[in-house]
């Protein structure tokens, strides 16, 4: 592999700075709004939901990301996700890049709004834009602060997500991080929840741009938690040059190294996403391989990690394959059921459950011990080529009902 994982997040890149703050927008005892800052001007690209209803942030950070201004500074708040807000809601992302505006004294059409929560509610902008005046006065660099406003964006998740990466291009040593919230709510349809990545990279708006959309179908649309596409689903990415290396405006080697890095980056983060779904216990990896295209692979692995039976099945430590065999089948995809094969795999051990479309004879005490992993890999050959595709989802727990049943109160 020609990149090398290090510590940090989405300040660990050249220029990058970060902080957090306690708004009291819903939460109370803990931060609920992040800043990270450019020192130089930022080339952005962004995917977004699919959902016809998009949150306020949404639409503004579209015609940003569309845009010509360079991006300087994100700003996102949890508790609230300014989504179904009407007019006031789009005002209110005006007004908070205002306030970043004459807080860093930057383009407010080159400010990012996240924003992540409630659905319904307006925000209390007095809070954002005090918040904003507080984040603008303590961004520093670092790892520390980058896990800080990883850690500041969360809702339900239980754990923060980062990560950072360097590699080459150049000659010259490039650096990559990324932070992401997400825990439910997650059934992308471009990417998912609030992802945010930032390099030091020199390279044109365009290639960073077609990187971003080609890799997203890859890894962020590859992942289900609970089958809902959020009204707030926002991945930007932020390159600001710093590194010095030769832009990559064109295709090529270097070109090539760059799309590593950020696959690298998003399917992380995409992975531990699925992991954290709301009330989850184990991360469950569908990988489908023998396809005839890359497109009945997506399909099939895809419909696997959104069957809820199959989930609760997973969930119970029941191998209950027919589960897996019949959300398969109903994937749109046509396959021959009488040539598949399925394997579980945890824990470097791998055990074949179905040959031929039919029982394999294995033992159920050996596959219930497997399926206890927090980590299981259901493996499916169609037996009709060479294309393949995986996907992540998690088990369905009584937790999940929990949370979501109480999530307003």
């Amino acid at each position: 592999m020609s990149i090398n994982v290090i510590e940090g997040g989405v300040t660990a890149a050249k220029g990058f700075k970060a902080s957090c703050t306690a708004a009291g927008i819903k939460y109370q005892g803990r931060t609920d709004m992040a800043m990270v800052y450019s020192e130089a001007p930022c080339t952005s690209a962004g995917v977004y939901t699919s959902n016809v209803v998009k949150a306020a942030p949404v639409i503004w950070d579209k015609e940003v990301t569309k845009g010509n201004v360079p991006v300087r500074a994100i700003v996102v708040n949890a508790g609230v996700a300014n989504a179904c807000t009407g007019k006031q809601g789009l005002d209110y992302c005006e007004q908070t890049a205002e306030a970043v505006s004459k807080a860093l004294n930057v383009d407010k059409k080159g400010v990012i709004i996240g924003s992540t929560g409630v659905i319904g509610r307006q925000l209390p902008i007095d809070r954002i834009v005090a918040g904003v005046d507080v984040l603008a006065k303590s961004l520093e660099s670092g790892v520390e602060a980058g896990t800080k406003a990883s850690k500041a964006i969360m809702t339900t998740d239980t754990v923060n997500k980062e990560v950072a990466v360097t590699f080459t291009v150049g000659g010259k040593t490039v650096t990559m991080g990324g932070m992401a919230k997400g825990s439910g709510m997650i059934h992308p349809n471009m990417c998912t929840m609030l992802a945010y990545v930032s390099t030091d990279c020199a390279i044109s708006k365009e290639l960073l741009q077609e990187a971003l959309s080609e890799d997203v179908e890859e890894t962020f649309n590859m992942i289900s938690v609970d089958g809902d596409t959020s009204t707030n689903d926002t991945l930007v990415v932020l390159a600001n040059g710093l590194a010095g290396n030769e832009i990559i405006d064109k295709k090529g080697a270097d070109y090539d190294t760059f799309k590593e890095a950020l696959h690298y980056i998003n399917e992380y983060l995409a992975k531990h996403m699925a992991a954290d779904g709301e009330g989850a216990t184990t991360l469950l990896e569908v990988k489908v391989v023998g396809a005839g295209t890359k497109a009945q692979a997506k399909k099939i692995a895809k419909s696997v990690i959104c069957s809820s039976l199959t989930k609760a099945a997973i969930y119970g430590r029941d191998s209950n394959w027919g589960r897996i065999i019949c959300a398969m089948g109903y994937s749109g995809a046509g396959f021959d059921p009488d040539k598949v094969s399925i394997w579980y795999e945890a824990a470097g051990k791998k055990m074949l459950i179905v040959e031929n479309g039919m029982d394999a004879g294995y033992s159920e005490e050996e596959a219930t011990e497997l399926l206890k992993n927090e980590s299981v890999t259901v493996i499916a050959d169609l037996h009709e080529g060479s294309e393949c595709a995986t996907a992540w989802g998690c088990d369905l727990t009584y937790d999940y009902v929990k949370i979501n049943a109480d999530y307003r109160s």
